[in-house]
């Protein structure tokens, strides 16, 4: 079993803990830009493999099923979460508007053991995208060998 967790919460609030000790403290404020940074945006993401499938796993709360979209192009695996909210509120003296975007893309290449001709499973449930990709008959068949070393 594979299991990959990729997660830089901490580096998206600088003002927290060691991040505003070490924002206050350089002399090049541009040094460690947390905010500039491509993949600080990042879902945190799980990759297990099991004997007939791989399951692929991020953490992208708030979204709904409608906000990813999911693709396949020459063996990579594509998917993207885009999340847009407004509210506004309207009254004789005031008007009050808000909104917010959220938005990530991660791409995998898959392995070459992944049977293409079967469908992707994904699912969307308390914030979690699980895709299941199931693997190829002969990559399932090979037994472990024992090479000798002479």
């Amino acid at each position: 079993m594979s299991l990959i967790k990729f997660n830089k919460r901490n580096r998206l609030h600088p003002w927290t803990n060691e991040g505003l000790k070490s924002f206050l403290s350089d002399d090049d404020f541009f040094k460690n830009d947390f905010f500039l940074e491509e993949d600080s945006m990042m879902p945190a993401m799980n990759v297990i493999e099991h004997d007939k499938d791989f399951e692929i796993e991020f953490a992208a709360p708030g979204f709904t099923k409608k906000d990813f979209e999911v693709t396949i192009d020459d063996n990579v695996l594509n998917v993207r979460g885009e999340k847009k909210k407004e509210h506004e509120e309207k009254d004789e003296d005031y008007k009050r508007r808000e909104f917010s975007y959220s938005s990530f893309k991660r791409s995998l290449t898959l392995p070459k053991s992944i049977n293409m001709d079967q469908d992707v499973k994904a699912k969307y449930r308390d914030g979690i995208l699980k895709l299941n990709l199931k693997k190829k008959e002969e990559t399932k068949d090979q037994s472990k060998r024992v090479i000798e070393i002479l």
